[in-house]
């Protein structure tokens, strides 16, 4: 409990999050020292990085420059919807307070499965040759995967 605790409090997570695929974080957050009570460990996930927000939103941009946007709607949809989610979850991520572990699993399986969802939709897009859909079904994939890291060192 302790380690995760350390974890929400580390701004490396919030840097990570905010990481996009192609630029190094330009995130403003300050990094304050975390509390020593709470940073007695130094066990943590290895992989917090989560850029699917960006990577979606830019997907759904994409989408609507393609030529035949109406085979695209629900892709867009789920683009925007797994977006929001990510955003979300950074912030809950982020928070430099004591955490709610059940708001917090909430929220982390939240996001595994609005990234499952989107990364098997842009699949089926990146399969017809379509490079944003390629790239944001990778990014989900990245999310899901740090998301249920999460979620098993909340377990």
């Amino acid at each position: 409990m302790r380690a995760l605790r350390d974890l929400y409090l580390n701004t490396r997570v919030v840097r990570r999050l905010c990481r996009s695929a192609t630029s190094p974080s330009r995130c403003s957050t300050p990094t304050p020292e975390p509390s020593t009570s709470i940073a007695e460990s130094s066990s943590r996930p290895s992989t917090a990085r989560c850029t699917a927000f960006r990577a979606c939103t830019q997907c759904a941009d994409d989408c609507l420059s393609e030529k035949d946007v109406a085979s695209l709607v629900k892709c867009i949809r789920i683009d925007l919807d797994c977006a929001d989610i990510c955003a979300a979850t950074a912030r809950v991520l982020s928070r430099q307070t004591e955490y709610d572990a059940n708001l917090t699993r909430a929220q982390l399986q939240a996001c595994v499965v609005a990234c499952q969802t989107c990364a098997e939709e842009c699949e089926q897009h990146a399969e017809h040759g379509m490079q944003h859909c390629v790239v944001c079904a990778a990014e989900c994939r990245r999310c899901e995967t740090a998301c249920q890291e999460l979620l098993q060192a909340i377990a």
